[in-house]
């Protein structure tokens, strides 16, 4: 009896090595492999559209899946870059609030972290990273309700730049696999211009989002 107390003891214990240490274990030349579901929540503020007093642009959230990747220089210092796009509406405030939708257009937003996680050997792993982004607009559209008010309109978004923060954690389910929660605030800011037949109006924008992610990871 004592034998089979024994030896069950030292199966718990191995599988517990299995399943904690080598499963958070991250060495220098690892790679971390994401896939998140991403929630876009800008934190807007805009200027007036010029020659409209008292009108204002907002921007709209949207849901987009995205890919990361993450490369450990060291045991705890790592570099993580992102792929995905999201699609935004751009809505009317202020005394331009009843157009509602007056563009769409589409993001680029790749951002380059350089990540410190805190205890790579452990089962939770949080991080914290400081990183730079640029984004990319495309594919920009007036809505026709922008277009019945000032007649046909070219809509241009200028690219940003911008610093970005993160806080996320990484839970291991087995040895190369795990769960991801990520936060990420982007300094982001743009001229929105709107060319109506030659009648140019401008209007700045500070879109500044939250990026809040869930996801799957496997480590190579």
């Amino acid at each position: 009896m004592r034998t089979r107390l024994l030896a069950t003891a030292s199966l718990i214990t191995g599988l517990g090595s299995l399943l904690c240490s080598p499963a958070a274990m991250a060495d220098a030349g690892n790679w971390l492999v994401r896939l998140r579901a991403l929630q876009v929540s800008p934190n807007d503020d805009s200027g007036s559209v010029s020659s409209i007093p008292g009108s204002g642009v907002g921007v709209g959230s949207d849901t987009t899946p995205e890919l990361d990747f993450t490369y450990f220089i060291t045991r705890n210092l790592g570099v993580e870059a992102i792929l995905g796009s999201s699609q935004n509406n751009i809505n009317g405030k202020g005394s331009i609030v009843g157009l509602n939708k007056i563009a769409e257009v589409r993001t680029l937003p790749p951002t380059v972290t350089l990540q410190y996680h805190f205890q790579p050997d452990a089962s939770i792993r949080p991080y914290a990273g400081l990183g730079i982004n640029y984004t990319r607009f495309y594919d920009e559209k007036a809505s026709s309700s922008l277009e019945g008010a000032l007649g046909p309109t070219d809509v241009e978004l200028s690219s940003s730049w911008g610093l970005s923060g993160q806080l996320g954690v990484d839970i291991a389910v087995n040895r190369n696999w795990f769960v991801n929660f990520d936060l990420k605030y982007i300094q982001m800011n743009t001229t929105a211009t709107l060319n109506s037949s030659g009648t140019v109006r401008k209007v700045n924008v500070d879109i500044n989002p939250w990026f809040i992610g869930a996801g799957v990871g496997r480590r190579f």
